[in-house]
């Protein structure tokens, strides 16, 4: 069985994924990063870490093969699936209003951060702590040590799945950035497609 919905551009969403279900993320327009967090469904306090998960990571990026674990390094998400050309981040922090303020936005702006905690919130697992996000589709080559985030080397229609090693509440934010190249050279964000296959 399969549910799809449309993760519109600047907009997080939450939700439930049981184990032994598979989460697929289609970059429609081939440029959009999309921030993912995972959390235990019977306890938010346990949530997909990325310092533990590269401890035990067969690969310094995220690659097919991954599981990803939680803060208790217990395993949460196992990456089963990539049909782009593999540039994913699993280092920079989700941008907040703080980093649009640095940018030069003094107004309001939505940001991933926000996204998480309203999102979660709307399930009834409020969280004040923000991990460190899997950036999924985002082009950050820190490793060839260029500290740098680029257009993303997705094409329309690139997707990823994951499957679900536990009971877990998903979350997911098209990433709002419009004042760098992060979601591609015309800085425009963009909606994504998400189907949940139980």
């Amino acid at each position: 069985m399969e549910s799809t919905f449309t993760l519109i551009a600047c907009t997080g969403r939450a939700f439930y994924l049981g184990e032994g279900a598979t989460l697929r993320i289609v970059n429609t327009f081939g440029t959009q990063v999309v921030d993912a967090w995972a959390f235990n469904a019977n306890d938010s306090a346990e949530f997909m870490s990325m310092e533990h998960t590269r401890v035990h990571a067969p690969s310094p990026i995220p690659v097919k093969g991954t599981v990803f674990r939680s803060n208790k390094r217990q395993p949460m998400l196992e990456f089963i699936h990539d049909t782009s050309p593999g540039d994913h981040d699993w280092f920079f922090a989700a941008c907040d209003q703080v980093r649009y303020e640095i940018l030069g936005h003094t107004d309001a702006h939505a940001n991933c951060s926000d996204n998480l905690k309203n999102a979660m919130a709307e399930t009834g697992n409020p969280v004040t702590h923000v991990p460190c996000p899997l950036n999924l589709f985002e082009n950050a080559p820190l490793l060839s040590g260029d500290t740098g985030i680029y257009p993303p080397t997705s094409r329309p229609g690139d997707s990823v799945e994951l499957a679900a090693l536990a009971d877990l509440i998903v979350c997911l934010s098209a990433c709002p950035q419009d004042m760098a190249d992060t979601n591609g050279s015309d800085r425009l964000p963009k909606d994504v497609e998400v189907t949940i296959i139980r």
